[in-house]
């Protein structure tokens, strides 16, 4: 007998993890992007954003979202659905529901009514044909759809009436989130473009909510679409998209009114942007993933759970947090989970306590005597051994909120009596060090997103260790059999209440043998007006980040009088 389960919205949702995309059942959405223009005529005439395309690339004409350097790859081609980064909620959009049929089976049901710019219909058989293009092109499986990563690969993907069938060869409940991000494409326009991946594509043909107005190499206009599919819920008439701002220059721009929204880091916001005006001026830091101290676990003394929890003892976050966000973003659990917004996933043993992990010198240093790090001579310490060692913490030069973290991060460690320094290097030289494994301490982003197997099971999974051609998620090399079971098992479970303790057992790794150690949360930066818009996500409305555009158009609105 199926299993039906309504969508739970909020801090639940999270506890879902990709159960709600799992659950051997059917899910039935809500069938609205949103709020959104109150439908009585009122509109934002214009809004202007930092460009989506890199300076160095400016003047490109490209709107294929395959492409590096794609011109705009957000606002003309849309994905089947759109989960809420903040609260995992899932939000309908080219499909309008979705089901399980069995573990191995995925349903979608298709919206009506949707039409392509150019004017034809929107169908099922336009899904199918883009996820069967990248079987047929795997440089274009942005998704991991047909291969093994995080669940089992796609065996076949078949459109009739208004469904679109996935049947995998396995478990591939992890797979959810990324599949449903896929950008459709029209089977009409695109095939006949042969590699997808190399398509040049100057006049984009989508069901998105704009058309290109202009473009000039510098400054794209985008027009909003009349025929659009929620159309009543767009209200911005153009979009602006112009300029790729460092701080100075996005502050400026913003507190003139010549800029209205940006995604890019201005240092201590509260002061050089919001205070200028607060009635008009805001920003909301949302936590996007943790910033991770990593050690190398294949060298000592970092390959020694002792060592590695002293050290998370011995290290001040709250001083991280002031010097790399100015207090922006808090220190962030030791879990991995992003709290409170996943605070359903703490197993039983951790739920309402403090999961960030005190800042306390001297019963670190009793726990790197305990553990055999006495101090020599000089005063610092040596390995088990009375070998002498002195790790290079390493940063990419210009991350200057890295660069900070670290600095504190090597105060603390001389304190304990670690004779550490800071070793900084030019980010692709650092990428290179994940790669070759040839490095002693370095930071990281753990990923906060409702997939924890893909996300916090990405960095403790042995096959995510770095190649010599990629940097995979678990660049600190933890190798353990049984971590990787659990890994495996939560990429295929269906079942909400099993994720959960699955999710447990991983949060139990991370509580007492860390692999990483989690200093403060990384954000998803936004940094708005609201002169001209209101509705934008805030910690007191926190639907979503800037990583869902798409969904933020539909709940933006005129100023109220």
């Amino acid at each position: 007998m199926k299993r039906r389960t309504l969508l739970t919205t909020g801090p639940l949702a999270a506890a879902l993890v990709a159960g709600t995309a799992a659950c051997s059942g059917k899910i039935q959405t809500n069938q609205g992007g949103g709020g959104g223009a109150s439908g009585d005529g009122t509109t934002i005439p214009q809004l202007t954003f930092p460009s989506e395309v890199a300076e160095n690339v400016a003047g490109i004409k490209n709107f294929n979202p395959l492409s590096p350097n794609a011109t705009s790859r957000t606002y003309f081609y849309e994905p089947l659905m759109i989960r809420s980064s903040m609260n995992c909620e899932i939000v309908p959009w080219l499909a309008t529901e979705f089901e399980w049929a069995s573990e191995t089976t995925l349903i979608f049901t298709v919206r009506d009514g949707v039409t392509w710019s150019d004017g034809e219909p929107f169908t099922a058989e336009d899904i199918a044909f883009t996820l069967n293009l990248k079987k047929e092109f795997p440089g274009a499986d942005d998704i991991g759809l047909w291969n093994e990563t995080f669940g089992a690969p796609a065996e076949s993907v078949t459109a009739e009436g208004s469904t679109v069938t996935i049947e995998f060869s396995g478990l591939a409940a992890a797979k959810f989130d990324s599949l449903i991000t896929a950008k459709i494409f029209p089977q009409h326009v695109w095939g006949e473009v042969g590699d997808p991946v190399e398509y040049v594509d100057e006049e984009p043909v989508g069901t998105g909510p704009f058309t290109v107005g202009s473009y000039n190499g510098r400054q794209l206009v985008l027009a909003r679409r009349e025929d659009y599919w929620q159309a009543d819920k767009v209200a911005v008439q153009e979009l602006v998209l112009e300029g790729n701002y460092d701080a100075t220059n996005a502050a400026l721009k913003l507190a003139a009114g010549d800029l209205d929204a940006y995604w890019g880091e201005i240092p201590n916001p509260e002061q050089a942007f919001a205070s200028k005006d607060p009635e008009l001026n805001h920003f909301w830091y949302a936590p996007a993933g943790s910033t991770v101290l990593t050690f190398n676990l294949t060298k000592a003394p970092f390959d020694d759970v002792a060592f590695r929890e002293a050290i998370s003892q011995g290290i001040d976050k709250d001083e991280i947090s002031a010097k790399s966000t100015y207090g922006v973003m808090a220190p962030a659990s030791q879990t991995g989970l992003k709290l409170p917004y996943a605070e359903n996933l703490l197993p039983e043993a951790y739920a309402g306590q403090d999961t960030v992990i005190p800042f306390d010198t001297a019963k670190a240093e009793e726990m790197l005597d305990a553990a055999g790090y006495a101090k020599g001579a000089d005063g610092f310490r040596t390995l088990t051994d009375g070998t002498a060692f002195a790790p290079k913490f390493m940063v990419q030069a210009g991350w200057i909120d890295y660069q900070a973290a670290a600095d504190v991060v090597v105060r603390n460690l001389q304190t304990m009596g670690i004779n550490a320094s800071v070793q900084t290097s030019p980010p692709e030289a650092v990428d290179q060090h994940k790669k070759d494994g040839e490095f002693d301490l370095l930071l990281e982003y753990l990923h906060g997103g409702c997939e924890v197997a893909r996300n916090l099971g990405s960095k403790l999974s042995s096959d995510q260790v770095p190649t010599a051609d990629t940097v995979f998620a678990n660049v600190g090399r933890w190798i353990d059999p049984e971590t990787d079971e659990i890994v495996a098992e939560l990429s295929g479970e269906t079942d909400p209440e099993a994720q959960k303790e699955l999710t447990g057992k991983l949060v139990e790794v991370m509580m007492t043998q860390f692999p990483v150690t989690t200093l403060f949360y990384a954000p998803a930066r936004m940094i708005y007006r609201t002169d001209k818009a209101e509705g934008w996500p805030s910690e007191e409305d926190p639907y979503g980040t800037n990583s869902e555009m798409l969904m933020i158009m539909t709940r933006l609105v005129p100023p109220s009088a």
